[in-house]
């Protein structure tokens, strides 16, 4: 199986004035990510609002990015569903439209329990024979995988990949010493990006980086070929902006970013609301700083070699 790493952007879903998708933004969206140098591409995922989608247009959508991509990067589908059932018949779906693989969250809206968490990837990870990254983020959505729980895993073949987005780097670090170089390990969370290479990291599911790609994906790369003090400027640069992907409205502050950056607009489905006020002047105020700051990029293609 072909092996996931560098940056997949969790793609922002783009609505219109009236909450339909905006379908020709996102599609301008992705050649401009790829024209940036990604390393893959996830959709309907937390970013993505699977939440606010139903089933036909989150299909839509992956129709959309396995046309966009025409083959130049993986695509990733999120599954997110309420039940196992429901993630198993969406995903055979998105087989039939040519996706690449799976990001797999265990099951929203009850907390379940570890047995629960592991019954629901084995059969999901039974129902295809595509990669699948598994999406850890407790923060988020409650539950939590733990290292010991993907060693556990190990033995299905096709999870291949790990998003860590609890928020502790030391899990990085106490996955890779129960499981060795099993998985490939995603850093899950903006700001510890380059904290998360050094526990061992080697891809990247970002948000920034709809609003920002170059500088996401230099800052990657360079911590990759441990070129750590280029990195780091660049994640000092980066720090007013990244935050924000620790707030519990990451979904509005990403969109903000990516509408202020020309990829479509900040709206959202009811019952969420666009940023206003205090919020969403101080948002607009750091991103500004952080495009009239915007530093000279090392050489990224010598920093991936």
């Amino acid at each position: 199986m072909a092996q996931w790493t560098r940056v997949f952007p969790a793609f922002t879903t783009q609505f219109k004035d009236d909450e339909r998708l905006d379908i020709d933004a996102m599609e301008r969206h992705i050649d401009a990510l790829i024209e940036a140098g990604i390393g893959g591409l996830t959709v309907c995922g937390s970013v993505g609002e699977n939440y606010a989608l139903d089933a036909g247009e989150k299909l839509e959508i992956v129709k959309l990015a396995v046309r966009a991509t025409a083959g130049r990067v993986p695509i990733v589908a999120g599954v997110a569903e309420t039940t196992t059932r429901f993630c198993l018949g969406y995903m055979a779906a998105c087989e039939r439209e040519g996706v690449d693989g799976f990001m797999v969250l265990p099951t929203l809206v009850y907390k379940l329990s570890p047995n629960e968490v592991m019954r629901h990837f084995r059969t999901v990870a039974r129902a295809t024979d595509k990669n699948i990254m598994i999406y850890n983020n407790p923060p988020a959505y409650g539950g939590d995988v733990t290292p010991t729980m993907f060693r556990d895993l190990a033995d299905e073949a096709n999870i291949v990949a790990l998003k860590e987005s609890s928020t502790d780097i030391r899990r990085i670090q106490q996955i890779k010493t129960l499981c060795g170089e099993r998985f490939t390990v995603f850093a899950g969370m903006d700001d510890i990006a380059v904290e998360s290479v050094l526990g061992g990291a080697r891809g990247f599911v970002a948000g920034v980086v709809n609003a920002f790609p170059a500088e996401t994906i230099a800052l990657f790369d360079l911590a990759c070929a441990g070129r750590y003090d280029e990195a780091m400027a660049i994640n000092a640069w980066l720090a007013p902006i990244v935050r924000y992907d620790n707030d519990p409205r990451f979904v509005h502050y990403m969109k903000l970013f990516t509408a202020l950056a020309g990829h479509g607009s900040e709206k959202l489905r009811l019952p969420r609301l666009q940023l206003d006020g205090k919020d969403r002047a101080e948002a607009v105020a750091a991103f500004e700083r952080a495009v009239a700051t915007r530093p000279n990029l090392p050489n990224v293609a010598r920093a991936a070699e």
